[in-house]
């Protein structure tokens, strides 16, 4: 459970901050497009890249759309079973 979480910790890290290489920009662009409606309704008034946003992700993880989720486990970085704790 703490890998996981730690997972997602960067994961919204990576998505939110668009300072890192070439390749991993482009994982960036999947995942900022997949979950900006959740960072629009659910974390917006944290500024993006900060801890307080790694946060509030983490805390709506069983609300997150299937999109963002499904972003997040297409690029390995939180486990596939997000998905199936959905249905």
């Amino acid at each position: 459970m703490k890998k996981s979480k730690i997972a997602l910790n960067f994961v919204i890290a990576v998505a939110t901050v668009g300072l890192m290489s070439t390749s991993a920009l482009a994982y960036s662009q999947k995942v900022k497009d997949a979950c900006s409606a959740d960072y629009g309704s659910l974390c917006a008034k944290y500024k993006q890249g900060s801890t307080e946003l790694r946060r509030c992700f983490e805390s709506n993880r069983r609300v997150l759309s299937t999109e963002c989720v499904q972003a997040l486990v297409d690029a390995g970085e939180v486990p596939a079973r997000y998905l199936k704790e959905r249905k």
